[in-house]
């Protein structure tokens, strides 16, 4: 696959998380997927997903910055969000806040396969 039809992908994909189409998700994510180091599976991958639209309503993915080096995606995710209670440990109570995700992607039969990500929590932090 090369970097422009990985990047098609990718964008599909966010467009998929962005509509909430979990049916469709798993076009995009493999079966055995792995998350920050840990085997969670595609059904492990979709619970957290809903569960952070649940804790999320207004969630919304915006591609900041979209890298391609098949088999790899890097990306910088923008949020401009209203958590209903605590955000990673951090009492939001209602409140909107921005913050970027950093995460790289590794792909394999066009699906994702693997997933590192960091969400910049000090600038939540800051904002509270």
């Amino acid at each position: 696959m090369n970097k422009a039809d990985l990047s098609n992908v990718y964008r599909d994909y966010i467009a998929c998380l962005n509509k909430q189409d979990w049916p469709k998700l798993e076009q995009f994510v493999h079966d055995d997927v792995h998350y920050n180091g840990q085997r969670i599976g595609l059904s492990g991958y979709r619970e957290m997903l809903e569960r952070d639209f649940n804790e999320i309503p207004d969630l919304y993915f915006n591609i900041q910055l979209l890298i391609s080096d098949a088999p790899y995606i890097a990306s910088r995710l923008g949020f401009a969000c209203t958590p209903k209670g605590k955000f990673l440990g951090l009492p939001v109570n209602g409140k909107r806040v921005s913050f970027t995700e950093n995460v790289f992607y590794q792909f394999r039969a066009e699906k994702i396969e693997q997933v590192w990500s960091v969400i910049d929590k000090a600038a939540i932090e800051a904002q509270l």
